[in-house]
């Protein structure tokens, strides 16, 4: 996949589910013609910081009266207003900041004791962990909640800064006025401005996004189904909407980062909710503690790699071997292994068939054929039992997955079919999308109506579960069209235009993800053409040509003046390594400027008729 930092802009005649998966969407199954436009990655960290540094100025020149005088200029003013509108910027001044300080200092004169006191719990809380955890640069997500001790300590400064704006004030009025002023100062100028401020960014008074999309996917598997979910924040909500509102407790979700504690194999093995409980081959006692946390590969004369073997006798008889004969010594001990990168599963037609996991017209494989990646030399004891559980329920019980991004390594990607936000394990390959099933789950089960409203943010994580969503429906819309049903194609298309407000999550928009959720919008107008909703494809088409067109806007002005065609030959060159004017600021931002370019030429391209590859 592709990692932060990278420059990502080539045509790739190669599926671009790797990288969409590394940005926590999945598409396994996309055209040729979604394939060529980019790999887009990440802006990396000199970007963000950047184009941070770089906005603050026009940013204030805007907030207080600055102005254009050119077509140019107002490009980037356009770029420059969408961040001073984003309801997260904020203005406080630094007012919380210094008075605290100040509180600091009154503090220190007042009572060197507690001084030291706050100061130990406001360092051991705050800049201690910072220099202990040494975090990487990069995060999923804000991490200042493992610092919230520190803001406790530096909250107390701010509370003492008032009694030293009291002593300051008594020394012009009385001490009862100086006190009131004071207070009332105090109280307009931080908690406030902080309520006036960031209210609006803040409130989750209307916002139920974790929540529809838990309640999307669940109700994307069938009965009695298994779903594998994929990080905390598919997993929360899974549990919130089972246990506190009972959506669909027959479903049995199943945690892939705690499927590797014994613990938690052990609650598999019983009934939860209306879930009935299921095998996972290996015994209490052979996954207790530490025992089978990995599995090394050891090829072995009897196996190989040219054949398949099956997969249920490998983990039974060989990975799970406490005999010792299947099992490898090392100066640590034994170690259990696995000797072959190739399995099988046979399929029994007839449960698939009673299951409905398969469908009569399917053209079920009489063996699925299991290639774990080559170049992984072992196996955790979260992908063993994933491979367990497929084996022993032999496709009397759905299978479902949140995400396919695991699923390429255990070889087990090409069968599944999309049925919703879901993908369902299929004895099928290369099943894709079942079209009745999920145009059914999104035009009956799927309810994001409270995107609606124009008083709820979204901040980057909520809109990229929302550029997942607004993939998944292109993706299905795309395959109904290629089945032939174009009036329901336009109908889930619209569906998800009505339900997610433009104002709340824009077609076109900047991120920090660099232009994935433009690329995305891309799709999705892509979609729609195919679908023949030319006045949707246009709308769509429109937003996000115009975001590109500032963003160059923008990173023009961070330069030398040269014309069009000179801009764009100089970002080529810079990409390939070439003598360029550009300087270390425009540099930094070759990928997304590339990609702004390669994006509108293929959207102005549709607007045109202009064929593209892989379009149905």
């Amino acid at each position: 996949s592709v990692q932060v930092g990278d420059i990502a802009y080539f045509t790739n005649p190669h599926p671009v589910g790797d990288y969409t998966q590394h940005a926590g969407t999945t598409t396994p199954h996309m055209t040729a013609s979604q394939a060529e436009i980019i790999k887009i990655g990440e802006i990396n960290q000199v970007s963000i910081a950047h184009i941070v540094c770089d906005m603050e100025q026009d940013l204030f020149n805007l907030h207080y009266g600055g102005g254009c005088v050119s077509d140019y200029c107002l490009e980037k003013h356009s770029f420059i207003m969408f961040s001073k509108d984003n309801k997260a910027n904020n203005n406080l001044f630094m007012l919380p900041f210094f008075l605290g300080i100040i509180g600091l200092l009154y503090q220190y004169q007042q009572n060197k004791k507690d001084f030291v006191v706050t100061g130990l719990l406001f360092f051991f809380t705050g800049l201690a962990l910072v220099i202990y955890l040494n975090q990487v640069t990069l995060q999923p997500r804000e991490r200042d909640y493992a610092y919230v001790g520190s803001f406790y300590a530096f909250a107390i400064w701010i509370g003492l800064g008032v009694l030293q704006i009291a002593e300051w004030l008594g020394k012009l009025v009385n001490k009862n006025m100086a006190t009131t002023i004071a207070t009332v100062l105090c109280l307009l100028a931080v908690p406030t401005l902080m309520a006036q401020q960031e209210w609006d960014d803040h409130d989750r008074g209307q916002k139920t996004l974790a929540r529809d999309m838990a309640r999307a996917y669940l109700e994307s598997c069938p009965p009695n189904a298994i779903l594998f979910s994929f990080g905390d924040n598919d997993t929360y909500p899974l549990w919130y909407a089972q246990e506190v509102e009972g959506i669909r407790p027959d479903v049995r979700v199943v945690v892939n980062s705690l499927l590797g504690s014994d613990w938690y194999m052990r609650e598999l093995r019983y009934k939860v909710n209306k879930s009935d409980k299921f095998d996972v081959i290996f015994t209490e006692e052979q996954v207790a503690g530490n025992k089978l946390n990995v599995a090394y590969y050891n090829p072995l004369p009897e196996f190989g790699e040219t054949n398949y073997h099956n997969l249920d006798s490998i983990l039974r008889y060989v990975v799970g071997d406490q005999s010792g004969k299947y099992q490898a010594s090392t100066q640590e001990g034994p170690v259990n292994i696995f000797p072959t990168h190739k399995f099988k599963l046979p399929i029994n037609k007839e449960f698939a068939l009673a299951s409905g996991i398969a469908k009569p017209n399917d053209v079920i494989e009489s063996e699925m054929f299991i290639d774990f990646n080559p170049n992984r030399q072992y196996m955790i004891k979260n992908e063993l039992a994933i491979y367990a559980i497929i084996a022993t329920t032999e496709f009397k019980r759905p299978i479902c997955f949140t995400s396919t991004q695991e699923l390429k390594d255990l070889g087990l990607d090409q069968y599944v079919r999309q049925t919703g936000l879901t993908y369902q394990l299929v004895p099928v390959k290369g099943a894709s999308v079942d079209t009745d099933i999920a145009f059914k789950n999104i035009m009956t089960k799927f309810d994001f109506k409270n995107s609606s409203k124009s008083n709820v943010y979204y901040d980057e994580e909520n809109r990229r579960h929302l550029n997942s969503l607004r993939l998944n429906v292109a993706q299905i819309a795309q395959a109904l069209v290629a089945a032939g049903k174009r009036d329901s194609a336009v109908q889930i298309l619209r569906k998800l235009d009505n339900e997610l407000s433009t104002k709340n999550f824009p077609y076109g928009m900047s991120s920090n993800r660099g232009n994935q959720h433009n690329y995305f919008s891309y799709l999705y107008l892509q979609a729609a053409y195919a679908a023949g909703d030319s006045e949707l494809a246009k709308r769509v088409g429109t937003a996000v040509v115009k975001d590109l067109k500032q963003q160059l806007a923008y990173y023009k002005s961070l330069g030398t003046p040269m014309s069009e065609a000179q801009f764009m030959q100089n970002a080529e060159n810079a990409y390939q390594n070439k003598a360029t004017e550009f300087n270390n600021k425009q540099a930094s931002f070759i990928q997304d400027i590339l990609t702004c370019y390669q994006l509108i030429n293929v959207i102005e391209n549709l607007e045109k008729g202009v064929p593209v590859a892989g379009q149905p």
